[in-house]
Formats: structure tokens, C-alpha cells, sequence
């Protein structure tokens, strides 16, 4: 076949066209590669060579208001593994269980681990000891992809006495990784759990590092330094706050292993947390790098719910400490004075409609008056004052005295506490049915018992308004003082006269037992009914001094504690401490 000259000219520059477009083609493809994706190929590069090994930053130490230690760090140790997939991570598990006992939940967990974060090694122990360390170390040459390195450890010098407000720390777990609150953080870190060290994790977790060590592509380390410059972990700022660390120590040697309840101390004008305990209590350093299945358990299975915090979850009728939410409301409203006596004395009892109303004294009080009625805790004058102060009122007053509010303390997972809303008929009315309750609810409400239950931090939030002007004080354990809010009006003299009664439920009244020498301790006793086993009263008593400018204000809660004179003794105890202590620094200072 012969072609034409033309023809064989026109392929002849189609093709030398083609080749030109070819080598164009080429020629871009080479300068896009080597000149302007050439960082992006030598980082892809270098994410195929090279891992990242996170570097845990030093949480924030937390200190108490003299400078002692309630957190810090000590050095500890992190055994992870590096691995190109789940497989061969699985793989290199059985291998390492041949030498440290491993549990099917451990390598589990090592392989979820994995999945969430599988640019970064796998831990296995996030707190290795020493001895599985030096296993390891011996046995190193055999696992090429292992990683062990050094690690700040949370501990809790004085332990068990701080669980109640400090909390504890653990793993980031796969609900935290998908909330808001824990963007930026990856598997495998520490995060607070609980008290202080949940309330302010932003401010104690510090900035982790990373160490890049170099991989084969088999996942295996062939360099561990210099292939690239760490990133250095920056540790967190210290954390102060109000606690007292003696006082807090005091109190949970008072408790000991056998009572059980909640007690918070508070500067009444600041609001500053001198001391919260929840009774029993557990140790937060056994939480640390994972809580062993076995104290979990026996956590879990005791009745007397360790976990539980009694201070600022646990809600209970706070019986006659409320009297004086009663009182106050009926001062302020001009129902009575603290001269006031009722229409019927107490023998006893008082009968209301068909059903009698007992008193805690079956021998009766005679004829009071209000502040007399406070001293010697008199129930019969209680209801008569719940009735004339009216229901409305009475749940109004409550309200106001935020008796269904939270105190705002700078701790997770506080509970609300239990009363009624306003208006009390709409209440009642959901509650109970519309024939389902009487005006017989003002006689239980009065005294602290029916449809209210507070807090112990509540209630000693309540008491700083007594011990005060009527403001009360939002609890608060970051240094510093709480907001205060207005609970009630009432006049210095009024004021003068309430503090004078509370000061005789001490010297003369419920709590004589209680007394401090040259110290004039106020404060009310409640043995309030405990719904779940009427049998068990709850023991309540609620408290400031000096009475006439208090320097602390303690509340105190002992379950199934029988009468409150039981607990009248414990705050007692704490307050003669405090204000002793307080007094040798005084000296000491002045001494200087």
C-alpha cells in the first residue's frame, strides 16, 4: 500500500504532535511531583516512616489553701504497642501474653484502642509497675514494635480523706471522644472523671507532646531518637483552692469506718469550701491506670454506697434544721415574733382534724414561745406556725430560700433538692389529686418532713444566710468567694434575736451536749424520718461560730444516726477544731 506525500506528512506532525503533548504531559507531571507536591510527598513519606509517640503532660497540682499537696504527679510508666493493622496487632498480643499475663479484656481493649487512634501505638498498660516493666525490657529484642516510656502518674498523697471533692482520673472513653466537650482529645489519654478533677480538666490537662520514632514497613521500630525533634509536653498550671487540709483530714478521722453520711464546712461570708466528706469513702489512687475488677466490685456491692456522695447528691428530709426556714418566714412575713406563743400549749401532741400530730417529746414543752420553741425543738409550735403562716406561703418562702435549687458548688453532678413548686395547690394537686391531700401537709412541711428533701451542701448554704445578714453564700472550692444571694429581710434586731435562740438550742436546748468552752456555738439538731426504713431516723445538725460572727458554718448528716444530738457532737468537734487552729495561727502570726 503507498500513501501519498501529503498524507505521510500530515501523520508525520500528528504524531510529532502527540509525542510533543506526551512529553508536555510528562514534563508537568514531573514538575507538579518534584517541585510542587514535593512536601506533600516527603510528609506522606515521612507518615509512612515515621510514628507518632504521645507524650502525656503533667496534669495541674492541686493544693489546699496553706499550700499543702492534695494531687500531684509522680513518675510512672506506659507500655504500648506499634502495629500496621489490627491482625498483626492481635498477633503481636498473643506473642506478649506468652511473657506478661495478658487478659482477654486487656488485648481488647488494646485493639479498640487501636481502631479509635491507629496513627499512635496501641497502650496496653497505661500504668505498668516497675516488675512488668523489667519484663519487658528483657524480653524487648522479641517485640520490635513496642513502646515503653515514662509517665506521669496521678497520685493522692492523703487519698481516701479527699475522694469526695477531688474525684479521680482515667482513660478518655468513646462517649467522651464524641461529645463536644472533649474535642481535641484522642484515645488513650487521661481525663478527670469526678470532683475537681472533672470540674476543671481544661485547667489541669496540660498540653501532650510527641516523639516520633522510626518504622519499618512492617510496623517495626528501627529508630527511636532523632528521627524527627520531639514536641515537648507543657505541664498544666496549679490549681489552689479553699479546702483546709488538716480540718478536711479532722473530719474524716471523726467518721472513721463506721458512720456514714455527708458534712460540709463553709466560711460563711465567702462561701469557701473548708471541708466536704462523704462517708464511707473509697481510695481514688486505686483508680488510677484502671480500677482492678475486684475493688469495683466490692465498691459497687457495699450497701453503705461508697460511690455515692452523700454530701451534694444525697437528698434527705432535712427535719428540724428546716424549723428555722419556718421561723424566719414567719418573722419576715409579721405572723410572729421571736415573743410569740401559740394558742394551744404542747403536751405532747396536737390534733388536727381527726389524726394527732406528735412532738419528738412526749412529755410535752407547756407553752413557748417562738424562740424558746427553736431552743427546745417543740413540734406542737411548729405546726400551729405552718398553719398560720398558710401553705402558699409556706412553699413560697421556701422557694425563695432556694429550697429546689442547686448551690452552684464547682462540682459535677450535684443534685437538686426536693420541694414543692408555687402556687402549693397547683402542686399538691398534680401530686395527690385534687381530694388527694388536705391543708394537714403545712404541719409535715413546717417541721422539715413531707415533700422536702435537701442537700447537705443546701442546707449548709442555707445556714450561712443565718449566720450572716440574710444573704447566702455560694459554695466554692477554686480559691476565691462565692456569689452571695438574698434569702430573707430581716431587721439587725431580728437578726440579733434568731442567732440568740440558735445560740440556745446549744446552751440550753437539744444541743446542750454540744457545747464549746469560750466559744458560743448556734446551730439546730434534726431527726428526720427516713422514708425507706422509718425505723432509722436520719441525725441532722446544722451550725456557726462564734454566734455572734461566725467564722465557719458546718453542716452535718449522719444516716440512720438516730437523734441529732449524734451529729450536734461531730460538728461540735469540727468547729472547736477549726476556730482552734485558726487561733494558735492568729498567735503565731502576731507572735512574729
Amino acid at each position: 500500500m503507498s500513501f501519498h506525500p501529503n498524507e505521510m506528512q500530515r501523520r508525520g506532525r500528528l504524531a510529532s504532535a502527540v509525542a510533543f503533548l506526551a512529553f508536555v504531559f510528562l514534563v508537568g507531571s514531573f514538575f507538579r511531583t518534584q517541585v510542587l507536591q514535593h512536601a506533600q510527598y516527603v510528609l506522606q513519606s515521612e507518615e509512612n516512616r515515621l510514628r507518632e509517640v504521645p507524650l502525656p503532660a503533667p496534669r495541674g497540682v492541686i493544693y489546699d489553701r496553706t499550700g499543702q499537696i492534695i494531687a500531684e504527679n509522680l513518675p510512672g510508666y506506659s507500655v504500648s504497642l506499634l502495629a500496621p493493622g489490627v491482625d498483626s496487632l492481635r498477633a503481636a498480643l498473643r506473642r506478649l501474653s506468652g511473657t506478661i499475663p495478658l487478659s482477654p479484656e486487656q488485648m481488647n481493649q488494646a485493639v479498640r484502642r487501636f481502631r479509635r487512634a491507629p496513627n499512635r501505638p496501641a497502650v496496653i498498660f497505661p500504668d505498668a509497675s516497675f516488675d512488668v516493666v523489667s519484663v519487658l525490657e528483657e524480653h524487648r529484642v522479641e517485640f520490635p514494635g513496642l513502646i515503653i516510656q515514662s509517665s506521669p502518674k496521678r497520685y493522692y498523697p492523703d487519698g481516701p480523706a479527699m475522694a469526695a471533692f477531688v474525684g479521680y482520673t482515667g482513660e478518655v472513653n468513646e462517649s467522651e471522644l464524641a461529645s463536644p466537650a472533649f474535642a481535641g482529645y484522642k484515645a488513650g489519654q487521661q481525663v478527670g472523671k469526678d470532683g475537681l478533677e472533672r470540674q476543671y480538666e481544661p485547667r489541669l490537662r496540660g498540653r501532650e507532646g510527641t516523639r516520633f520514632v522510626e518504622v519499618d514497613a512492617r510496623g517495626r521500630v528501627v529508630r527511636e531518637a532523632g528521627a524527627r525533634q520531639d514536641l515537648l509536653p507543657q505541664a498544666a498550671p496549679p490549681l489552689y483552692t479553699n479546702i483546709d487540709l488538716d480540718l478536711q483530714k479532722y473530719v474524716v478521722a471523726l467518721f472513721g469506718d463506721s458512720l456514714i453520711g455527708g458534712v460540709v464546712a463553709l466560711e460563711p461570708k465567702s462561701g469557701a469550701v473548708l471541708a466536704l466528706h462523704s462517708a464511707p469513702t473509697f481510695d481514688p489512687n486505686r483508680f488510677i491506670g484502671g480500677i482492678p475488677a475486684d475493688y469495683w466490685r466490692a465498691l459497687n456491692d457495699d450497701g453503705r454506697r461508697p460511690l455515692y456522695n452523700k454530701a451534694i447528691k444525697g437528698a434527705y428530709a432535712p427535719g428540724s434544721t428546716w424549723k428555722l426556714a419556718t421561723a424566719v418566714m414567719a418573722i419576715e412575713q409579721g405572723v410572729a415574733t421571736l415573743d410569740d406563743r401559740m394558742p394551744v400549749a404542747c403536751t405532747g401532741g396536737y390534733q388536727y382534724g381527726n389524726r394527732r400530730f406528735k412532738c419528738w417529746d412526749k412529755k410535752g414543752h407547756g407553752s413557748v414561745t417562738l424562740a424558746q420553741a427553736i431552743e427546745l425543738s417543740c413540734d406542737v409550735y411548729f405546726y400551729q406556725l405552718g398553719l398560720k403562716i398558710g401553705l402558699s406561703r409556706l412553699v413560697a418562702g421556701g422557694v425563695q430560700m432556694l429550697a429546689r435549687e442547686r448551690t452552684g458548688i464547682d462540682l459535677p453532678a450535684e443534685t437538686r433538692s426536693t420541694f414543692p413548686t408555687a402556687p402549693a395547690t397547683e402542686y399538691y394537686n398534680r401530686r395527690f389529686g385534687p381530694r388527694g391531700w388536705s391543708n394537714a401537709v403545712s404541719l409535715n412541711l413546717a417541721i422539715g418532713q413531707g415533700e422536702n428533701a435537701q442537700t447537705v451542701v443546701n442546707m449548709a448554704r442555707f445556714y450561712t444566710a443565718l449566720a450572716t445578714d440574710g444573704a447566702a453564700a455560694q459554695p466554692r472550692l477554686l480559691r476565691g468567694a462565692g456569689e452571695r444571694t438574698p434569702m430573707f429581710q430581716l431587721t439587725a434586731e431580728q437578726m440579733d434575736g434568731v442567732k440568740k435562740a440558735l445560740a440556745g438550742v446549744v446552751q440550753r436546748g437539744t444541743a446542750a451536749a454540744s457545747q464549746i468552752r469560750g466559744v458560743m456555738l448556734a446551730g439546730k439538731t434534726g431527726t428526720a424520718q427516713n422514708a425507706h426504713d422509718p425505723l432509722r431516723d436520719h441525725a441532722w445538725f446544722v451550725g456557726f461560730a462564734p454566734a455572734n460572727d461566725a467564722k465557719i458554718v458546718v453542716a452535718v448528716m449522719l444516716e440512720f444516726g438516730g437523734h441529732g444530738t449524734r451529729a450536734a457532737r461531730i460538728a461540735s468537734k469540727i468547729i472547736e477544731h477549726y476556730l482552734k487552729v485558726q487561733t494558735t495561727q492568729t498567735l503565731n502570726t502576731e507572735g512574729d
